[in-house]
């Protein structure tokens, strides 16, 4: 058996093995090669667990958390762990349901009252389960089998998950000891795999801190981040005004009676929360709104819809995007592999960017640029403009919370959005859906449809778009005055239709399909809307479907 083995700067290393052997097997044979620890590989490009039989001639590629595929599996063997030792301190009764990324973490409540000591005596515990590297079982079970396992977990959710996917024949159940949960996802060998984590008391809950992707060898520092804790609070009580918590919750209202009135209750959703915030900004007198987000957030379509609401409350708008001030393409800055970063903020021409809003604030006229993105330059001459005093300049774009973008204008003038689509929705009370997850089909579907670019290409950019992201949005977020929830609750089930053909689309002998089949693992759950028909044409979700009155 001849297998070519690849990892994180590695030269590729050909060897033959008379018999099969494990992933794990092989990695333990050059480990001493790899930068960071693996928790993963990829098997001729579908990624698979450590514990992998390989049987055949192949090429095995060993990933570190720098992938987000395997950044998960760390996350969610960790979850496994945490569960194991919430249980061996407190009792089996005990409901641990993982809630959202937050805070360079997870943020988990209990179903019981805890304090800083028991959170101790968990962390202990988990340490402890650590240093004894306890094996993490994996067994395919039936789906019936699984129903009765979640039946004696009272995981109903779960249960009726099971039930409501006929394609649905087998489970894959792993097992700590006495510990047994399903998992959508491979995991870990064992637990002497986690060494990275900490236990943080915070809030009404805790977090379960972890290294980040930039770094795989240690836990970020703390930082709070207020405006989003209080975003997840108004998410779930958007899930809760329209029973729908959990992916079953929407299969069920698309077989009962479709999803108009889930269409209809989002966009009310929508539409107060923008006439809310246009209210506060006219409370504020501001006259400069930025609004940032990351890729697929939907900031067009948001900054057109405050714009009516601002208009409604008797105030004129100019709006602006700031890809309209990205320097010319041959003055494009460089990243650390000499490749163009058009993510960086010194991609944006910041000098003319202020220099205009300045202008625009003082009554003065402005040649303001668009920029021609087959020409690589900013075209002047076409929009010749100036305002009064009773408009507001709405202004987005992924740096338009970076004071560098807006130095010289007073904090007076400034009202600062943060927007991003957080679902209500997970699969069961501790397999949760990542906001990343949602963003890329967005961008997927977006890219082939208004922009002729394939799937595969998308998925090629994505870490790259995810590394800017990191070092140019996420940072500025708590500083924001007001955070806008993007997410369309319903949009897992209306996005399936147009980019499950796309992901089938990618071979496997094409690097990009390990992601792809992930995100058709992930989209199994969900059933098809099909009567997208009836979105109303002003709706976030349009600008990436098509068919918007705001955009494109």
């Amino acid at each position: 058996m001849k297998i070519t083995i690849k990892g994180p700067k590695m030269d590729p290393i050909k060897m033959e093995f008379s018999h099969d052997m494990k992933a794990e097997e092989i990695l333990n044979l050059v480990k001493d090669k790899m930068p960071y620890p693996i928790y993963g590989c990829k098997v001729d490009n579908s990624y698979r667990g450590l514990l992998h039989n390989v049987h055949r001639d192949c090429t095995v590629e060993f990933l570190d958390i720098r992938t987000s595929a395997i950044w998960y599996v760390y996350q969610n063997s960790l979850i496994l762990l945490f569960i194991k030792a919430v249980h061996d301190v407190l009792d089996k009764s005990v409901l641990v349901s993982v809630n959202n990324s937050l805070s360079k973490g997870l943020f988990i409540t209990l179903n019981r009252n805890i304090n800083q000591k028991t959170i101790k005596l968990i962390e202990d515990k988990m340490l402890e389960l650590v240093k004894k590297d306890i094996p993490i079982k994996k067994e395919h079970m039936t789906k019936e089998k699984a129903i009765e396992l979640a039946k004696k977990h009272r995981q109903q959710e779960t249960c009726r998950l099971l039930e409501s996917i006929p394609s649905l024949n087998n489970v894959e159940i792993y097992s700590l000891e006495d510990e047994v949960e399903i998992f959508y996802n491979f995991l870990v060998p064992s637990t002497g795999y986690l060494q990275y984590f900490e236990l943080k008391n915070y809030k009404n809950g805790l977090l379960l801190r972890f290294p980040h992707q930039s770094n795989p060898l240690i836990i970020p520092e703390f930082e709070e981040q207020n405006v989003l804790y209080k975003a997840f609070s108004e998410v779930n009580r958007w899930g809760q005004l329209t029973n729908t918590n959990y992916v079953v919750d929407l299969n069920e209202q698309i077989l009962t009676m479709g999803l108009k009135e889930l269409y209809l209750m989002q966009e009310a959703l929508h539409e107060k929360k923008i006439s809310d915030i246009a209210d506060e900004i006219l409370k504020s007198k501001k006259r400069v709104v930025l609004i940032c987000g990351p890729s697929s957030s939907g900031k067009t379509s948001f900054a057109n819809r405050l714009s009516i609401q601002l208009k409604v409350n008797g105030l004129s708008t100019l709006c602006l995007g700031t890809d309209d001030y990205f320097v010319n393409r041959d003055q494009t800055p460089l990243d650390e592999n000499g490749q163009k970063d058009y993510e960086s903020i010194k991609a944006v021409d910041i000098k003319l960017f202020t220099s205009d809003i300045q202008k625009l604030l003082n009554g003065q006229e402005v040649d303001l640029p668009y920029f021609d993105f087959t020409k690589g330059e900013k075209i002047f001459g076409d929009k010749i403009t100036k305002i009064d005093k009773k408009h507001v300049l709405i202004i987005e774009g992924i740096h338009a919370l970076n004071e560098k973008l807006t130095e010289g204008i007073s904090e007076n003038e400034k009202f600062k959005i943060y927007i991003s689509p957080f679902s209500p929705i997970s699969i069961d009370h501790h397999n949760r859906i990542p906001t990343t997850d949602c963003r890329m089909l967005r961008r997927m579907v977006r890219d082939y449809q208004f922009r002729n670019r394939s799937v595969k290409q998308t998925i090629a950019e994505w870490p790259k778009v995810r590394a800017g992201e990191e070092k140019n949005i996420f940072p500025y977020a708590d500083q924001a005055e007001v955070f806008f929830n993007s997410n369309c609750i319903y949009e897992f089930a209306v996005l399936k239709k147009y980019a499950e053909p796309l992901l089938r689309e990618v071979k496997p002998d094409e690097e990009e399909y390990a992601e792809a089949q992930r995100m058709l693992s992930f989209l199994r759950f969900f059933d098809v809307a099909t009567d997208d028909d009836k979105i109303v044409n002003n709706s976030i979700i349009r600008e990436f479907i098509g068919g918007s009155i705001l955009v494109h």
